[in-house]
């Protein structure tokens, strides 16, 4: 089963990590990625980075897709009632962060959303009380 995991990190914890899993796979680490196996994960800076991008209609499409199985970018919009042209910008947008897969049959051809994933998990944090120790308190 591959699931996508969407996270919302802090962009220095997010860029660390990358790096980290640049080296291991650069230095061949054969545990790192199977551990990674068919793990997919996509990472905001913020909260409302993910909300911009993953609106909730914009998720209701890629169920759509999955659910239904489109030939074409056409009969997408017509299986969640809207606009083409919306639909369009919708699905590239989705496609830019890897969220689906736009295959394209060729010249004159339709283009098929195909949503990669068998499930989403979104992975929310909200941290109620600052972690970091402010330094304009006073020390007792």
């Amino acid at each position: 089963m591959t699931t996508l995991h969407i996270t919302i990190e802090d962009r220095d914890s997010l860029r660390e990590e990358t790096l980290r899993q640049i080296d291991d796979a650069s230095a061949g680490d054969e545990d790192d990625v199977e551990q990674w196996g068919d793990r997919r994960v996509l990472s905001f800076g913020s909260y409302d980075d993910l909300v911009e991008h993953l609106s909730p209609m914009r998720l209701s499409l890629v169920r759509a897709i999955a659910e239904h199985e489109p030939e074409s970018m056409r009969e997408t919009a017509r299986i969640v009632d809207r606009d083409v042209s919306d639909v369009h910008g919708d699905l590239k947008q989705l496609a830019l962060l890897d969220v689906i897969e736009l295959a394209d049959s060729g010249p004159g051809q339709s283009t098929q959303p195909i949503v990669p994933y068998d499930r989403i998990e979104v992975d929310i944090a909200v941290p109620l009380v600052d972690d970091e120790p402010s330094s304009d308190k006073a020390e007792v």
